[in-house]
């Protein structure tokens, strides 16, 4: 009866001292980070006036994902969490405090030889996507250009190193009968935060300036590290046996055991091609100019529309018992979510889309808590960091490879037809999951789910 009645506490897992600050350290450092992310894409929009630049900001953090993510997996279950965690903090901290530092004196850099061969490639890529922008007016002479994007590059490498450990964290900061909460609230503040990151980036930049974007994120950076720094890891539920020995040195065992469970599987893959093909946000700046004609405190409300959309879900998942059909609930969810972005793709009036992208982001916050919660609650603690890693490449790629598919799709066809290929995509993708992985619309309720 206990556990029961934990499973309806909603605020049970935040009476856990450990999760309680690493929630907050947590939550405070991704939203720095997506700040971070949107403030230097709008940046070098403006400064390159291209489409395909900004589909370039999503290949420099995709690159790193499928490079570095199996390793990091394998770190993540071999080095204690917490440690990785803390000093990958550090690490993004002073990056952004050098990213700052190129945004304000980027006029000083010097022309030197590798950085113009940096722009001209880069204006090369663009000369081949580029088909609705006049060429006079694309600008890739800014010798400060390629050195952001080799910035950004480094710190998409250290976010990647540190994401399994992160989220695999988590099982081990409570009891297990708060498990089903911690995951609700967790997932619910990422969202939150990768939402609310890029909002708050358009409002600081329309009454600062850049520079106080990533000044801002090196602050919440050094507050994570001591909110974090203080968190202590219970012992493991599940005791290590002889086979979790024997796949210790394994990096592929994650990407295994997904493939032999279904559910897990089918929720990945909803997921990675719903965003893939969906993604809609990276062409904000596009639309707020070219399209909905606003400024950029308008950008700044497009920006933030998902986000409020996604807190007002994440309050009430909390306070309500767990999901009973968590995988019909998630397809419809995704399905609904495509229908926001064809509204948002077709729509010529601020408020219209500005409505729509709500709706997208309490929806996609439904999608985020149940394929997390599948996760963490169906995986032994000795793979968790592996497994982790394998659905960080499905969810990082789906993140930013959508941002660079819109990116240069904005560039091929224009960014309307960008968006509603990709909401009718989006809604073809849902039909097909809830055809092939039959086992996602069975799955029971999320309390009752425990480790294979």
């Amino acid at each position: 009866m206990a556990a029961l009645s934990d499973s309806h506490d909603s605020y049970a897992a935040l009476r856990a001292p450990n999760f309680r600050d690493y929630l907050v350290g947590n939550f405070l450092g991704t939203i720095g980070r997506q700040a971070v992310t949107a403030a230097a894409a709008w940046e070098i929009y403006r400064w390159t006036n291209s489409a395909t630049a900004l589909g370039l900001v999503g290949l420099a953090n995709v690159v790193p994902l499928l490079l570095l993510s199996l390793p990091a997996g394998a770190l993540a279950d071999r080095i204690d969490r917490l440690r990785i965690i803390v000093h990958s903090q550090w690490m993004l901290a002073v990056l952004s405090a050098a990213l700052a530092a190129l945004s304000f004196w980027n006029n000083e850099v010097p022309a030197w030889a590798p950085l113009r061969a940096g722009n001209a490639a880069l204006r090369a890529i663009a000369g081949v996507f580029e088909r609705h922008a006049v060429p006079g007016e694309l600008h890739f002479d800014r010798p400060a250009l390629p050195l952001m994007f080799l910035l950004l590059f480094v710190m998409a490498s250290v976010r990647v190193l540190a994401w399994p450990a992160r989220s695999s964290v988590i099982p081990r900061l409570l009891p297990r009968n708060a498990l089903s909460n911690a995951i609700t609230w967790n997932s619910s503040a990422f969202e939150i935060a990768t939402i609310s990151g890029p909002a708050l980036a358009g409002f600081v930049v329309a009454w600062l300036d850049f520079q106080a974007v990533y000044l801002l994120d090196a602050t919440l950076g050094l507050v994570s590290c001591m909110l974090i720094g203080r968190v202590r890891c219970l012992p493991a539920a599940e005791p290590t046996t002889p086979a979790a020995h024997h796949v210790g040195q394994d990096w592929l065992v994650g990407a295994r055991f997904i493939w032999h469970r279904k559910i897990i599987l089918g929720a990945n893959t909803l997921d990675l091609f719903a965003t893939l093909l969906g993604a809609a946000t990276a062409l904000l700046p596009v639309f707020a100019d070219k399209i909905l004609h606003t400024d950029s405190i308008g950008l700044g409300w497009l920006q933030a529309a998902p986000s409020l959309g996604a807190v007002s879900m994440a309050t009430w998942l909390a306070h309500r018992p767990p999901l009973e059909r968590p995988g019909r609930v998630m397809l419809w969810s995704v399905a609904g979510f495509g229908a926001s972005i064809l509204i948002f793709g077709l729509s010529h009036w601020f408020w219209v889309s500005f409505l729509a992208l709500i709706a997208g982001g309490a929806l996609d916050n439904i999608s985020v808590v149940v394929r997390q919660s599948l996760i963490q609650l169906l995986t032994p603690d000795a793979l968790r960091g592996r497994v982790t890693a394998v659905n960080q490449i499905f969810i990082g790629t789906s993140n930013e490879a959508g941002a660079l598919r819109a990116g240069l799709m904005g560039a091929l066809v224009g960014p309307v037809n960008a968006v509603l290929i990709g909401g009718a995509c989006t809604i073809s993708v849902v039909l097909l999951v809830a055809r092939g992985v039959p086992a996602l619309r069975r799955v029971p309720a999320l309390h009752t789910l425990h480790p294979e």
